[in-house]
């Protein structure tokens, strides 16, 4: 990989997450963001002239402009796998955002398409790769608590239809807070347990009706056509079991952790999956209180688009790719397990598997 090589990047889609990507893409090593496209055209010029992106383009022109070598999808779920199918077909790599795909079968159709192409499919979330996570990393595989026994994870809150602008997708098919948020969690315990063989859960619509409460659509009734409270227990391979709960139907709750670790010789508190810092804390067997670890790694700050870097690397020849198809497509396949444990009352064993992520390297 030469010093000043770069892979061409486009990014389709404007909407409230592509203003962080922009920024960094645009600051990136080895990454040359070139264009930006959405369905509206107005919007994705704005964008583009807010953070200097060269240029504002229609899907169709983006997808056949040959300088671009991956695909940033930040569309809404519903419309990962059309843009990504069609972005790969075109040629090039793409990076979804979370979740990979809404349905397992379109999730397999783009790993079997690339693979046939030679291309590579990837995607969000990429903060296990900050400095949070990877500190988190690093005290795991040194052994400081010992063989990991059970995990706990909480994503807790009264939903989003009180602050976001358009919040319905949240309530609708490829939502929910398990494919909304539960990504984040589910890929930060991959990373540090790694795969899960087999997943257990029950789930319920708790108020089939919402009302938005935010501007510009105040006083809109939402259908809500997903679970909104989500509970599941996830058998890892390496035989740790984690108890993890998502919900958009909660008021109010005492002091939760966003994800413990508890091993043999202590407990690791991780920090909350959805930023790419935050304190790692340690409690190790026969100490009095916890202490507190320092960062190990780089990116405490927000580095959204790591993955996209870390793919550009990749094709680059320059290392591995962390956030992958493989690892996007089993955390998908988990939160589907959970669901239909919870639909058809019994265990679901996981078809898919992945290799836990390379680690970064230290600072």
């Amino acid at each position: 990989m030469g010093d000043n090589e770069k892979i061409g990047v486009g990014v389709i889609g404007c909407g409230n997450i592509s203003g962080i990507y922009l920024k960094n893409l645009r600051e990136s090593p080895v990454a040359s963001l070139l264009a930006c496209a959405d369905l509206d055209p107005a919007r994705a010029k704005a964008k583009a002239e807010e953070f200097g992106v060269p240029r504002a383009l229609g899907v169709a022109e983006l997808l056949a402009d040959p300088e671009i070598k991956i695909v940033v999808n930040l569309t809404i779920p519903r419309a990962h796998f059309e843009v990504a199918k069609r972005t790969l077909e075109a040629g090039k790599s793409v990076y979804n955002e979370k979740p990979l795909t809404i349905e397992r079968a379109e999730g397999k159709e783009l790993l079997e398409l690339a693979k046939a192409k030679g291309l590579l499919v990837g995607g969000a979330p990429d903060t296990f790769m900050g400095a949070g996570g990877q500190t988190c990393r690093k005290i795991l595989d040194s052994g400081a608590i010992g063989t990991p026994v059970s995990a706990l994870a909480f994503m807790i809150c009264h939903g989003h239809e009180g602050w976001h602008p358009d919040p319905e997708f949240y309530y609708k098919k490829g939502g929910g807070p398990m494919f909304d948020m539960g990504p984040y969690y589910v890929t930060a315990l991959v990373n540090l347990l790694g795969p899960v063989k087999r997943a257990t859960g029950s789930a319920r619509i708790s108020f089939p009706e919402r009302l938005i409460t935010s501007e510009p659509r105040r006083g809109t009734r939402i259908n809500v056509e997903v679970p909104t409270h989500v509970a599941g227990v996830l058998d890892f391979a390496n035989g740790a079991v984690a108890t993890i709960i998502t919900s958009f139907d909660v008021w109010a709750t005492s002091p939760l952790p966003n994800i413990e670790i508890h091993g043999s010789e202590g407990t690791m508190r991780v920090p909350d999956p959805n930023s790419f810092g935050g304190e790692v804390s340690l409690f190790r067997a026969g100490a009095k209180e916890w202490e507190s670890v320092p960062h190990t790694h780089g990116h405490a700050d927000n580095s959204r688009g790591l993955g996209v870097e870390d793919m550009a690397r990749t094709l680059l020849g320059g290392g591995p790719h962390r956030a992958s198809g493989e690892l996007t497509y089993h955390v998908l396949d988990i939160m589907h397990a959970i669901h239909d444990a919870s639909r058809e009352g019994k265990h679901a064993t996981l078809e898919s598997s992945c290799a836990r992520p390379a680690p970064m390297l230290e600072n």
